[in-house]
């Protein structure tokens, strides 16, 4: 088949994360992949076997996901939004796609929705539509008004052959974040979670505490409360993985003591995860599988910034594990997460997870079989 995933990270990475994991999955099966992403570049991330087409880039304003900026900070005007659109749908046509995924929306990324509705109309013009599937991780931003709700519904109904939830729905049903219509219901299918494979286990675990945020530009407060923990535990060398601008290292590098390394994001960060004798981060949907399938002992201090609850309620359901603290934002200081890591090592040991992790690989026959359900397949 001939596969395009749309998808715009804002704020952190994670989405396109997700979205790359899946075209992976896809690329295996001997799928042609195309992602069309239109977040900021993120060159660290690993694109080998898909076609990769950068879009004209946005990020959020911060938490603000309805004042959209390009590269030099301003806010994207009307014929920037409109040349993004139509390179969107040039590339996408180009691709002659069997399925199309968008990931998030139509559940988000609603300040972009012009951009996608042109696309879902352009598609289902097409002598041969192509099976079209939302994308959702586990937990949604709950709406916070019925129009968003309607909006969405709408959408599924008019366009939309299924919804596939990257969860366990014994786990974290949608409906734990977000009001499912019966409607909707009919729609949805869960794939389990999409991780990648899990990293080579090691054999022991290292001294290092691995202190990260995603590879985008949030999490000051964690590497901010990291660098004061670090001074109450001169014994244990600490790792801070700092995304953005390297300005931003830079400023980590001159503030944190001695025996704090400060670098950016690294492509093998999940095996170094995997030998951590702990770990400090946020609690984003990527991070929360790759503490589960390492195994590592972790604290988590979730995002939550402009009232952001995704990653509360993933912490909360994550505490009941051994071996996971959870620190809120409101209480992290330095002295507060140098005793949570240290309190750590008293906690009983956490196997690697394994089963509910092979997400990608579901999502991959599912699309499969309703491709070949639909009479027209290649």
């Amino acid at each position: 088949m001939r596969v395009v995933i749309v998808v715009t990270h804002l704020l952190g990475t994670g989405h396109l994360a997700r979205a790359l994991t899946l075209g992976r999955a896809f690329a295996a099966a001997g799928d042609g992949v195309t992602i069309l992403s239109g977040g900021g570049p993120v060159p660290h991330f690993d694109t080998d076997g898909m076609t990769f087409v950068q879009l004209p880039p946005l990020r959020s304003n911060g938490v603000d996901f309805s004042n959209l900026l390009i590269g030099d900070g301003t806010t994207a005007d009307a014929p920037y939004l409109d040349r993004r659109a139509a390179e969107l749908i040039r590339h996408a046509m180009a691709a002659d796609p069997d399925v199309l995924i968008t990931e998030l929306f139509p559940f988000g990324r609603r300040s972009l929705k012009r951009e996608f509705q042109a696309l879902l109309e352009a598609m289902s013009a097409r002598p041969t539509p192509p099976l079209v599937v939302s994308s959702v991780r586990d937990i949604l931003a709950p709406p916070s008004k019925p129009a968003k709700v309607a909006f969405a519904d709408a959408l599924v109904a008019g366009f939309y052959d299924r919804v596939l939830v990257h969860s366990d729905a014994e786990v974290v049903p949608l409906d734990a974040s977000w009001p499912v219509s019966d409607m909707l219901r009919a729609k949805l299918e869960y794939t389990g979670f999409v991780a990648p494979a899990p990293p080579t286990p090691a054999t022991r675990r290292g001294d290092d505490i691995l202190v990260s945020a995603g590879g985008g530009s949030v999490g000051d407060a964690v590497f901010d409360a990291a660098c004061a923990a670090a001074s109450h535990d001169p014994s244990r060398p600490w790792r801070l993985l700092v995304g953005g601008a390297q300005a931003r290292r830079d400023r980590y590098a001159r503030q944190a003591p001695a025996h704090v390394t400060v670098e950016g994001p690294r492509p093998d960060f999940r095996d170094l995860l995997a030998r951590a004798h702990a770990s400090v981060s946020m609690c984003g949907y990527n991070t929360a599988l790759d503490v589960l399938q390492t195994g590592v002992p972790a604290v988590l201090v979730p995002f939550d910034d402009g009232g952001e609850v995704e990653q509360g309620l993933r912490a909360r359901a994550l505490a009941t594990l051994p071996g996971i603290a959870v620190l809120k934002q409101s209480d992290l200081s330095g002295a507060a997460l140098a005793d949570a890591v240290a309190a750590l090592a008293q906690a009983p040991r956490r196997a690697p997870r394994v089963a509910g992790m092979d997400g990608a690989a579901r999502t991959v026959d599912i699309v499969h079989r309703l491709r070949e359900g639909s009479g027209d397949a290649d």
